[in-house]
């Protein structure tokens, strides 16, 4: 069937992986990361009763990654489960849901695949684990999740709203995410061995034996890597969606538990559209941090912005993760978890930051073009 033809199907069955946002007023919370009770005391400064239930009948949106990295991903889960089916909550996917959803291991996963408990360990311990009932009751949560959400005044994705990608997610059907995200992978993997990229890295391998999860030994810029890397993040559009936009780079750093050869790229310094964008993903900060420290150690897209500003050529963007993902490293220090790392809600269409703290800040230059604010 053409793409033209697929699109319409998935429009007209209401089915797209690009869905629309629930009318009226919104609380748009970022990136969990298993930090059950922050979500539960932002909740409740929001207004929100134990069921979800709002006096000024507001909806939860939330962005994705609800889990890994932090105590309790399985109580997470299955408060956000409980949300959107009693139809007040809606949701996209995360990239850390994607790769549950694949069954692919990374860093601070452990909580659900067996294969990461001993490295996990180390840093992230102690953590909740699931059963076998709840672990399927998870991936069928996950599995019916949109990859965005729009309506004619805002629109909602993980990492990065692209129009390319958007249109080729929006032909998708639900439930077709883990298929498609596959059929990706394979295609990157065999345009590799075609161009004896997968020899090249092999090669740089034999002359950099160190895994590449050792963040004790930083290894020379391999270029092979790198030229992987990106092929790999652009060729997938839902890659693209909810990791972001990427490019080869020319120093390596140390992020999500590897050493990377490629820098993200601040799509929304490009992004004309005039609806607005919310996203979360990329760990912004209220109080200037090392994000090598916190195992992140690419550049900082949000240098010279406000923790409280839109950005982006037009002013429209916004970022609304706060590090809470973070939390771990400062337990680990015996340090204050909230004091640094935060769980923050959106009020749209007031634009307004509610903080798991119970702070409240307004945000600022909404609209205002080609945005370069002192923080």
């Amino acid at each position: 069937m053409p793409l033209h033809a697929v699109r319409f199907a998935a429009k007209i069955n209401g089915m797209s992986l690009i869905q629309t946002l629930p009318a009226g007023p919104l609380d748009i919370i970022g990136d969990i990361h298993g930090e059950l009770q922050a979500l539960q005391d932002l909740l409740a400064h929001l207004g929100y009763d134990a069921d979800g239930r709002h006096p000024q009948q507001r909806t939860i949106v939330f962005v994705g990654d609800f889990c890994d990295r932090g105590p309790d991903s399985p109580g997470v889960l299955a408060l956000v489960q409980r949300l959107i089916e009693s139809g007040r909550a809606v949701a996209v996917l995360g990239n850390h849901e994607i790769n549950l959803l694949r069954e692919d291991p990374k860093d601070g996963s452990g909580w659900y695949f067996d294969e990461r408990v001993e490295r996990d360990n180390l840093k992230y311990s102690p953590y909740l684990r699931p059963d076998g009932p709840q672990r399927k009751e998870i991936v069928a949560l996950l599995a019916k999740l949109p990859i965005a959400l729009e309506r004619d005044d805002l629109r909602v994705v993980h990492a990065a709203w692209q129009p390319e990608q958007i249109a080729m997610a929006r032909a998708l059907q639900m439930g077709t995410v883990r298929r498609e995200y596959d059929h990706w992978e394979d295609e990157a993997a065999r345009k590799a061995v075609q161009s004896r990229l997968k020899d090249r890295m092999r090669e740089e391998r034999v002359l950099w034996p160190h895994d590449l999860e050792d963040g004790e030994h930083k290894p020379p810029f391999l270029r092979a890597h790198a030229e992987n890397e990106s092929n790999k993040q652009m060729l997938n559009p839902l890659k693209v969606l909810t990791s972001g936009v990427e490019r080869q780079g020319v120093d390596p750093f140390y992020a999500g538990g590897k050493w990377r050869f490629v820098e993200r790229v601040a799509w929304w310094d490009a992004y004309t559209d005039a609806i607005p964008v919310v996203v979360g993903h990329y760990w912004r900060r209220i109080h200037p941090a090392s994000l090598a420290k916190l195992g992140k150690g690419d550049q900082d897209l949000f240098a010279g912005v406000s923790p409280y500003a839109w950005h982006g050529r037009q002013g429209n963007v916004f970022c609304v993760d706060y590090s809470v993902g973070a939390r771990w490293s400062a337990r680990l220090k015996g340090d204050e978890p909230g004091r640094e790392f935060k769980l923050a809600a959106l009020r749209w269409p007031e634009r307004q930051l509610q903080f798991d703290d119970g702070s409240v800040h307004a945000t600022t230059h909404f609209g205002e073009k080609a945005l370069q604010h002192a923080a």
